[in-house]
């Protein structure tokens, strides 16, 4: 097995990991490019759990304005220090996650925060059409439970596609980015403005 700084370089291009975080994922994948990308995944998930309860007291306040101003967003995006705050890489990720509200306007930050008669409507719905096709039972108890986690996956913005790789959700993009920069990250608010409509504003600050 031969590792190149190729292969290293394009994996931490694909990634955001740093060179020797790359070459190990690699090794530890036997030189396939797939396998290491989902190696890092892992790691980085189980290293966003280890900082999940840091304080997030820094940040920024990012905007994005879309259509010659028809469309706008603020969103609040937290990390640990100031330092962390002003590198481009952060500020990359906070722009990525303005224009993924404007583009895909979520409604909600988590599925825990959608209100419970939001949810219970859903299920209710889900109810209707499946006993209009004959379907009861543990059957549709297991269709709902997959259409709810489809409906989070459209309204809840940890939950959507990642606008730029939709085979990543946001909340995967920001849990690699904590692995990236070792600190907490978290989105406490956000706010879509549109002419055509009136503003969703989500908060958890």
């Amino acid at each position: 097995m031969s590792i190149t700084s190729q292969d290293v370089q394009k994996l931490r291009a694909a990634t955001g990991a740093g060179m020797m975080a790359a070459k190990r994922a690699l090794e530890e994948a036997g030189g396939d490019f797939d396998k290491a990308v989902e190696v890092l995944r892992k790691k980085s998930t189980k290293l966003a759990a280890n900082k999940v309860d840091r304080v997030t007291s820094q940040g920024l306040v990012e905007t994005y304005i879309h259509g010659g101003g028809t469309l706008g967003v603020l969103i609040e995006v937290a990390c640990e220090t100031d330092f962390v705050a002003r590198t481009d890489k952060f500020r990359t990720l906070a722009h990525d996650l303005a224009m993924q509200v404007a583009a895909l306007n979520p409604q909600y930050l988590t599925p825990e925060d959608v209100p419970a008669e939001v949810v219970e409507r859903e299920k209710r719905i889900y109810t209707e059409q499946l006993k209009a096709q004959g379907k009861q039972g543990p059957m549709a108890e297991k269709i709902i439970a997959g259409k709810l986690d489809k409906f989070y996956q459209e309204v809840c913005l940890l939950k959507q596609p990642f606008f730029k790789d939709d085979k990543r959700n946001v909340g995967e993009v920001i849990t690699e980015a904590i692995a990236t920069t070792g600190e907490n990250i978290k989105v406490k608010r956000f706010a879509r403005f549109a002419l055509s409509g009136g503003p969703t504003v989500c908060s958890r600050a």
